[in-house]
């Protein structure tokens, strides 16, 4: 009996795939495409940064695709300029260790150039196999060149990364190493198919997914620093992520704790809904309410007709950030309550009990227990808020972050007003690393950013200028209270009366760094003092020993 032959398979049901690339990566996307010809349409776009942003968004206004694949500073670019999903190819530690070891045989000097990321654990792999890697990143096109020019000045003969960095390396006359194999990128059209499929099954279901303000723009990478603390941070994060539990986040201003909301939440399984944010103290407690519950038509003067859904609604399947919480009303904390225990809420104006499955995360910097004892925050509320805590560390308890943190937030604040990133950045803002240490930055890492886009902004109108302590101070002039070499310059008396400094003093703190196993954060805890004051003493006391040697 002969055999039925197939009933072809309707195009509409396989996921359209493009992939966008100028480098050779473009050439490995294309190799690798025909073995998904079965379960996917996919075209290869010679296409990158703007030029590939528009063109993209022209055809799909009458075009459809599923997902687009890119890497790099190219698909990072793509990935907020789009309005479907983006899927970055992302090099394996497998194949990053592959790329060193070729390197490694052109040349004993290498190094490995990431976007906007360093790897930290680069650390332990230099130190298992015994040879040196720079570490550096960049930001822009430009950027980048003037990274692999300082490379190539220091001596550089052989660079790992992703097809510009190796472009441009080879541009230079160094070695280019490309850092992806044909099994990440592989897995990158394997994660687009699904995604793919998860897209058109939501859609199926009628559900619309976020957009605009209601996505979560940041994730677990733009919490920046790889000291202890930051690595305990990110950690926490993907933990509480698998978790459907309220989370309060804690820490100063400028720490970055919608940051940390925002990753919490695309960290989750709830990614794909909307990330609802609102700052209860910054809306007049008449307006709040309203915005948050939402009302009936007729509820009060100019209400619109129809009603209108509130910030609840907004977040249904998804999460609700409440920042400031310690500002919310008394009277609305009663309500939050009722919500967090009912799972429904009643509009404004309204009877009907509104059904939702929202998960609350809320922030402060204020302290809410003693809120809690003036009698300006419930202390039920407080319980059902803080069943996941996370306190985001000051940026003057992580000085190890400081000097990355500002090399990253000069590179963004200059490409963002479109100047060219500043010659020897990394090595000049190196040197004036004890400047940044010596104050306190009560904004944090806000403060930081907003200081940097200062700098930048100097920088483009006088770009010979060299990045001094002298150029920092004159520009930042609340760092000069702090800064070491203020004291130093200053009469002996009123160093002594500032900071407590004399000869006596010496002995014991080094017999303190010594009990502490020069623990700097116990010294500070156990003499009552902050560990920049701490650190000060200890800068004046090595600059006596210079000046008696």
């Amino acid at each position: 009996m002969s055999r039925r032959p197939p009933v072809p398979r309707d195009p509409q049901d396989k996921p359209i795939i493009w992939t966008v690339s100028i480098s050779r990566l473009f050439d490995l996307f294309r190799d690798i495409m025909v073995e998904y010809d079965a379960s996917a349409d996919i075209e290869p776009i010679h296409l990158g940064f703007e030029e590939a942003a528009q063109v993209l968004r022209e055809r799909l206004q009458t075009e459809r695709c599923d997902a687009v694949i890119a890497a790099g500073s190219n698909g990072a670019y793509l990935k907020n300029r789009l309005p479907i999903p983006v899927v970055i190819a992302k090099a394996s530690g497998f194949d990053v260790m592959q790329a060193l070891a070729r390197a490694r045989k052109v040349s004993r000097q290498i190094a490995i150039v990431t976007y906007q990321e360093t790897m930290p654990e680069l650390a332990d792999f230099k130190a298992t196999f015994g040879f040196q890697v720079e570490q550096r990143t960049y930001v822009t096109e430009e950027d980048a060149k003037s990274q692999i020019s300082e490379l190539k000045a220091m001596g550089i003969q052989a660079i790992v990364g992703a097809g510009l960095i190796t472009d441009l390396a080879e541009e230079a006359g160094l070695t280019g190493i490309f850092m992806y194999s044909a099994g990440s990128i592989r897995q990158a059209f394997d994660d687009a198919i699904e995604i793919s499929r998860l897209t058109r099954l939501e859609a199926s279901k009628g559900r619309q997914q976020p957009v605009g303000e209601l996505r979560a723009k940041h994730g677990l990478q733009d919490l920046r620093g790889d000291s202890q603390p930051m690595q305990e941070v990110r950690q926490s994060i993907m933990l509480y992520a698998r978790s459907t539990a309220t989370v309060l986040l804690q820490g100063e201003t400028g720490t970055g704790k919608e940051l940390a909301a925002q990753a919490i939440h695309r960290e989750s399984a709830r990614a794909r809904q909307a990330f609802v944010a609102i700052n209860c103290g910054a809306i007049a407690e008449s307006l709040l309410e309203s915005e948050l519950f939402g009302y009936e038509e007729g509820a009060f003067t100019g209400s619109r007709r129809g009603g209108h859904a509130g910030l609840f609604e907004a977040a249904h399947r998804g999460t609700l950030f409440l920042d400031e919480i310690g500002e919310m009303p008394l009277n609305l904390q009663t309500r939050l309550l009722r919500v967090l225990e009912e799972r429904e809420i009643v509009r404004v104006g309204g009877i009907r009990p509104i059904p939702i499955d929202v998960r609350i995360i809320s922030a402060t910097h204020c302290d809410l227990e003693q809120r809690i004892r003036e009698g300006r925050f419930r202390a039920d509320l407080f319980y059902r808020l803080a069943v996941l805590r996370l306190r985001l560390p000051a940026l003057r308890d992580r000085p190890e972050d400081l000097v990355a943190l500002a090399q990253w937030s000069l590179k963004q604040a200059s490409a963002a007003i479109g100047n060219r990133p500043h010659p020897n950045l990394h090595a000049e803002v190196n040197r004036c690393s004890e400047v940044f240490a010596s104050y306190a930055w009560p904004g944090n890492v806000r403060e930081l950013r907003n200081v940097m886009e200062r700098v930048a902004l100097h920088l483009s109108a006088t770009p010979l200028q060299a990045i001094t302590p002298s150029f920092l101070i004159k520009l930042i002039p609340e760092m000069e209270t702090t800064n070491p070499q203020a004291y130093l310059e200053r009469p002996t008396n009123a160093v002594a009366t500032d900071i407590m400094v004399n000869s006596d003093s010496e002995p014991s703190l080094l017999e303190l760094l010594k009990k502490f196993n020069n623990n700097r954060e116990a010294v500070a805890h156990y003499l009552g003092i902050s560990r920049t004051t701490l650190w000060r003493r200890l800068r004046i006391l090595s600059h006596d020993h210079k000046k008696k040697q």
